[in-house]
């Protein structure tokens, strides 16, 4: 035990830490490059505010992970294994310490999970692995499988990752309250109180049916009006692209002014633990910043189009225009513009991300129970209207992304696409 150390919060107020391990692993150099990861990605662009990192929403799991503890040791309830909650905690912590910079462009490129290498950090020659081996030698297996899902104990995973957990709970505060919005916004302290440990599992009393409703519904606003913005998806679709163009040029032989290693081994798909280190977001727009200086002119002018939130414009379709697709390449190519670099279809429900999607398979997150009176369990959608009525939904439209200067140019096949999309 160390001395209480406290964190002033914008979200939660105060953040406690009582541990030392807790201490000294948000004290790793590890730990500490979260501050240098944005945790919405490329959000920025759209909500001024969106800067807040990686580390504060680590801080914000850890903090709800320890008061819904609290409240399990101070009701001193049965099925609550006390044993477990250092290893949650240090779970909650280190949940997303494998984030890369705009972690989702990232990974749909070069096919990274950060998952993955969260479980590498802690396994592998990191100081946060040093911190959990202080415990035993076998803690930083217990923490990886916790975070990779593999633990033998559903009830320690399931306060991480699951359809109600402390990961999402905070992050919708975190978001709400720095992309300026009030969608997000819940009462977390009701859902603390109505939380138990039964049979195994993390599971809600049934009087707490509404506050988990209002999360959820909380949850279905954050998606639409945030996480799927049609300008944030511009900016990742264009950030994207310069990664896509990079990483083509790249495969070709071609000779880069500026190459740091991290990015080269990104490329070359041998990415070490101390590479993935130096590779945070402020390396990201340096490489980005640099290559508006390359010879080749359409990963310059990709770089500089991010770089200087000179974003792709949208026009939305319905399923039985997707023929417009062969008019925007046509147009394209007669602008003289590559539409493999600068036209994508998107549909926000192909994003990594559901409003509510009950199941029990091995990529889906573990459902909400209710527990009633006569300590019956249910799945929400089987009592809730409300949450029925969400679950799985899929409102999304079809958005086309294309250089916003493609219309002021003129030709015969530009001409056709501006007749079908304006008269």
């Amino acid at each position: 035990m160390i001395e209480e150390k406290v964190f002033k919060d914008p979200v939660h107020k105060y953040i406690y830490v009582q541990d030392r391990i807790v201490w000294d692993l948000i004290n790793t150099k590890e730990f500490q490059r979260l501050r240098r990861i944005r945790q919405l990605g490329t959000s920025f662009l759209t909500f001024h505010g969106a800067e807040h990192s990686r580390f504060s929403h680590s801080l914000g799991v850890y903090e709800i992970t320890r008061k819904i503890i609290s409240q399990f040791e101070r009701n001193q309830y049965a099925d609550w294994p006390a044993e477990e909650r250092l290893l949650c905690l240090c779970a909650a912590l280190l949940h997303d310490v494998g984030h890369g910079p705009f972690s989702h462009s990232i990974e749909k490129v070069f096919g990274t999970n950060h998952e993955n290498w969260s479980c590498r950090i802690i396994l592998g020659d990191t100081d946060v692995n040093k911190v959990l081996s202080q415990v035993s030698p076998t803690f930083p297996h217990d923490v990886a499988g916790v975070i990779c899902k593999t633990y033998r104990r559903e009830i320690v995973t399931s306060l991480v990752s699951s359809q109600l957990d402390a990961d999402r709970m905070d992050y919708l505060l975190r978001d709400a309250y720095f992309t300026g919005v009030n969608y997000g916004t819940f009462d977390l302290e009701r859902i603390l109180r109505v939380l138990r440990p039964y049979q195994g599992k993390i599971v809600v009393k049934e009087s707490g049916m509404h506050a988990v409703e209002d999360y959820l519904m909380s949850r279905y606003q954050m998606y639409w009006q945030v996480y799927f913005h049609p300008v944030t998806r511009s900016a990742e679709i264009l950030l994207g692209k310069a990664l896509e163009c990079a990483k083509a040029l790249f495969e070709e032989g071609y000779s880069f002014e500026f190459m740091p290693e991290p990015i080269l081994h990104l490329f070359q798909g041998k990415l070490s633990l101390s590479d993935y280190f130096l590779l945070d977001e402020s390396l990201m727009q340096t490489v980005l910043m640099y290559w508006t200086l390359e010879k080749d002119p359409v990963l310059a002018d990709l770089s500089g189009r991010f770089l200087h939130r000179r974003l792709f414009k949208f026009t939305s379709v319905d399923e039985q225009e997707i023929s417009l697709l062969t008019d925007f390449q046509d147009a394209l190519e007669e602008a003289g513009l590559d539409p493999n670099y600068y036209m994508e279809m998107d549909f926000p429900s192909d994003q990594s991300y559901d409003v509510y999607r009950p199941g029990f398979g091995k990529d889906d997150k573990l459902p909400i129970l209710l527990l009633d009176s006569q300590d019956r369990l249910s799945e929400i959608t089987e009592r809730s209207e409300i949450v029925k009525s969400i679950s799985g939904l899929h409102m999304g439209q079809h958005r086309i992304y294309y250089p916003a200067e493609l219309f002021e140019t003129s030709g015969p096949k530009v001409d056709v696409l501006r007749r079908r999309l304006f008269d």
